[in-house]
């Protein structure tokens, strides 16, 4: 691989990094200010802190991976080196995962307006079904990480023999194994992905609803539900679209070992994915009222647009 490729990697690697760091950090000192300074905070914005915070540490793994990457290659193929970087990302992005899917859970049950029983016994529990969503996410992130175990023997045996040249009967049985194992763990991903698109789709419903209410009372579209309905729907939205990005990255860093160039596949695979916790960091604050509020002052500080001797926003 040409030294410049590596360092374009790197370098974009490290901006992403720091970008992401900057989102997520911003969101984690303000709300965890705001939490000490009210002594109470509420869910949205204890699980917004939660994200960041797993985000931090999914960006830092994600930072190591491509340094070894970069500079250490072969183990990183065939050394244990992969596998426990692997483990560690896998409970993270499941874990970060999972708290952006209760976001939207959340912001659907608080906002939206159904008068079905099931949905009104769960909105007058939202609370209750948080902290059993949190918990589950606890579990799922547990279990996603331990069913790499099968996966990893398999794989031990399969970039051994590749590498190698040596594909026998044997191992193209085991390449069939490890197939669906592989397919198995992507099932991982299907209850946060629907539980996030029937989030989506119940707010959109609420949404026409009330648009439709509004027009029949003649009052304006744009009051506060709207509005709300609306900043929620970008929120999951942008959580959807940058997720598919990050599941096709993963699943082609994954099966990077069957292509050719491999090491450029991992490349790319690993971009996009850093592409995702950096990302969605903005759309969140962007998203918050208090957190855009903040993020517009301290730029507006920054810029020098505050008189000397102003308070910050982050100011006492």
């Amino acid at each position: 691989m040409p030294v410049l490729t590596k360092s374009v990697f790197l370098f974009v690697s490290v901006t992403l990094f720091i970008l992401g760091m900057l989102g997520n950090g911003f969101i984690g000192v303000v709300n965890v200010r705001s939490w000490f300074m009210s002594k109470r905070i509420s869910w949205s914005d204890f699980i917004i802190t939660a994200l960041a915070l797993s985000r931090i540490v999914l960006l830092w793994i994600l930072l190591a991976d491509s340094i070894i990457l970069v500079f250490f290659f072969n183990i990183y193929i065939y050394g244990s080196s992969g596998d426990i970087i692997h483990v560690f990302w896998t409970f993270t992005n499941h874990l970060s995962i999972w708290l952006a899917t209760c976001l939207g859970v959340l912001y659907c049950l608080k906002i939206a307006s159904f008068s079905q029983p099931m949905f009104l016994w769960l909105k007058w529990r939202v609370s209750r079904v948080v902290v059993w969503m949190l918990l589950g996410a606890l579990l799922f992130s547990c279990g996603s990480a331990i069913s790499l175990i099968p996966q990893f023997q398999i794989y031990f045996l399969l970039r051994e023999s590749v590498g190698t040249g040596n594909v026998t009967e044997h191992l193209r049985k085991q390449m069939g194994e490890y197939q669906q194992i592989y397919v198995l763990n992507m099932l991982w991903y299907t209850p946060p992905l629907i539980l996030s698109l029937a989030s989506y789709l119940l707010l959109i419903l609420s949404l026409g609803r009330h648009m439709q209410q509004m027009r029949q009372s003649r009052t304006s579209p744009s009051d506060a539900s709207t509005e709300a309905h609306r900043r929620a729907i970008r929120i999951i939205l942008s959580f959807l679209f940058l997720f598919l990005f990050y599941f096709l990255a993963f699943s082609i860093t994954s099966s990077s070992y069957l292509l050719p160039s491999r090491e450029m596949t991992k490349f790319i695979g690993q971009l996009i994915t850093m592409l995702y916790p950096a990302g969605h960091s903005f759309i969140l604050i962007l998203g918050n009222n208090k957190l855009k509020q903040t993020f517009v002052e301290l730029v507006c500080c920054a810029c020098g647009h505050l008189k000397p001797g102003s308070k910050g926003p982050l100011a006492p």
